[in-house]
């Protein structure tokens, strides 16, 4: 089995144990108070939770071991040699990492004034992966700047955002061309494809997100682009890439300086029981838009808000109900323009 298989199954079993056991010791309290007071109670509950939550920390250390057993000297110094691009402070002790396989990327296209570029970056599981990268107009007049980046997510298994959503570049293209935000490098990555909703498993497990360490490491080596991290980095996602973002930002604050879920449908209560697991320190920051028309994406973002407000006040949640316009595809587009300007107003300047 992967190696990345592996490693994704152990995450999911470190994630499902300790909800498992904090539930079994909640139960567990309420059983005691309710033989403090003579009330009827049943102990069922309680055994389960902590038979399941045994059963995970099982898993956990079988999958552990089979883990470090499939460790081998030379994948180990492909990934610390990723690992090291872009980081401003390497450990002192470490020892000189080899130079990372320089990434590709050609010319595919020239949609909204700039340049669309595809290169293979590695996946998790080692398997090539495509990588879009939308440079606006603004990168080849500026040499010597460095721009901050946005990650659009697509909720489509297999594909990258773009794909399903091409006018994309053309809103933050425009929201530039208009004065109201600054200029982007946009990536695009492909969805994970071993799953037919790429959105719950970010959700689920956030280390799953699809620019990881490899591709920021890509992307950093080969573009003039700011430092990976919630200074330079933001997120996006549209339609069924909505929640990838929304989860994405909620999750990693350590990543993202802020997120934007356009025209999605979320599932409030597990993203706010994953923004509860959010490092700590950190304060996620989150727009939800929709067009004024579309009253049920309108009542799934107030649901995502009251969930975070009630179990993570730390979170800065806003909504947008406000754009309408003659078509869909022109409300879409509007919609893009938003998002982008609330990522320009919530990174720090350069």
């Amino acid at each position: 089995m992967p190696r990345s298989l592996l490693v994704l199954l152990l995450l999911v079993a470190v994630v499902a144990g300790s909800w498992l056991a904090r539930s079994a010791m909640s139960r567990w309290r309420d059983l005691r108070a309710a033989q403090t007071y003579e009330l009827a109670a049943e102990a069922r509950p309680v055994l389960v939770r902590a038979g399941a939550a045994v059963l995970c920390l099982m898993c956990v250390s079988a999958l552990g071991v089979a883990v470090l057993a499939g460790l081998r000297p030379g994948r180990v110094a492909v990934r610390q040699a990723v690992a090291a691009v872009g980081t401003e402070r390497p450990a002192a002790a470490a020892p000189p990492a080899p130079a990372p396989v320089e990434v590709l990327f050609s010319n595919v296209g020239r949609p909204a004034g700039g340049e669309l570029l595809q290169g293979e970056v590695p996946g998790p599981d080692g398997r090539p992966r495509a990588v879009r990268v939308w440079l606006p107009a603004e990168y080849r007049q500026e040499p010597a700047a460095r721009f901050p980046v946005v990650v659009v997510h697509s909720g489509t298994a297999g594909r990258t955002a773009d794909q399903d959503l091409p006018d994309v570049f053309d809103g933050a293209a425009s929201a530039v061309e208009l004065g109201r935000a600054r200029p982007f490098v946009l990536v695009t990555p492909e969805a994970p494809s071993g799953t037919g909703h790429p959105c719950d498993l970010v959700t689920a497990v956030p280390q799953a997100v699809a620019d990881d360490q490899a591709l920021r490491a890509a992307v950093g080596a080969v573009f003039r682009t700011r430092p990976a991290g919630p200074d330079g980095w933001a997120v996006l996602g549209v339609d069924d890439g909505a929640p990838c973002a929304a989860a994405a930002g909620l999750t990693r604050p350590d990543l993202y300086g802020a997120a934007a879920a356009v025209s999605g449908r979320y599932d409030g209560r597990a993203l706010a029981a994953a923004a509860g697991e959010a490092p700590a320190g950190t304060a996620p920051r989150l727009l939800l838009a929709a067009a004024k028309r579309d009253t049920d994406g309108l009542a799934s973002a107030r649901e995502v808000q009251a969930a975070l407000r009630d179990a993570v006040p730390r979170a800065e949640v806003r909504i947008s109900g406000l754009v309408q316009d003659y078509s869909a595809d022109r409300e879409q587009l509007r919609l893009v323009r938003v998002a982008m300007q609330y990522l320009t107003e919530q990174l720090p300047k350069p």
